[in-house]
């Protein structure tokens, strides 16, 4: 496994897949219906992420394949996705830490109804300030507003 720097645009398509799978496997609120509407969004992110500033890092496996990715931007982890394959061998916490030493990262949002996730950045040293019973695109998904407080050692 490796991090580096930003993907290629060869590498959206597999990236994608990543998402998919990752959100299926961790995102249980959301239908397919949900996931169609979503993935056009994750789509237009990857390629305008120069554009906006968005610091997209890829995970690698020991063949080149993307297993994982995270975005950050202006202080804050937008996006971190790992192939369910691949969960549960430090490579969140390994893009998670890149993030916060590359980009700042110091704020987050995570789904109130994705527990995982939610246990990964207290563990991370993030602790919930607000909520919103939105998502950002104004979808009755809650999110949990998390900052670092203590960075996890």
């Amino acid at each position: 496994m490796s991090i580096t720097g930003a993907p290629s645009r060869a590498d959206f398509s597999e990236m994608l897949r990543v998402w998919e799978r990752s959100v299926r496997a961790t995102h249980h609120f959301l239908g397919e219906d949900d996931i169609d509407a979503i993935r056009p969004e994750v789509i237009a992110v990857f390629e305008s992420a120069e554009s906006i500033g968005l610091a997209l890092r890829v995970c690698r496996d020991a063949e080149g394949r993307p297993i994982g990715f995270s975005g950050a931007v202006a202080g804050r982890l937008e996006m971190l996705f790992i192939d369910p394959g691949h969960a549960g061998r430090g490579l969140g916490r390994a893009l998670l830490e890149q993030a916060i030493v590359e980009s700042g990262v110091r704020e987050t949002d995570v789904n109130e109804e994705n527990p995982e996730a939610l246990a990964f950045y207290r563990r991370m040293g993030f602790e919930a300030i607000g909520r919103s019973a939105l998502d950002s695109a104004g979808r009755p998904f809650p999110l949990l507003h998390l900052e670092l407080r203590q960075r996890a050692l």
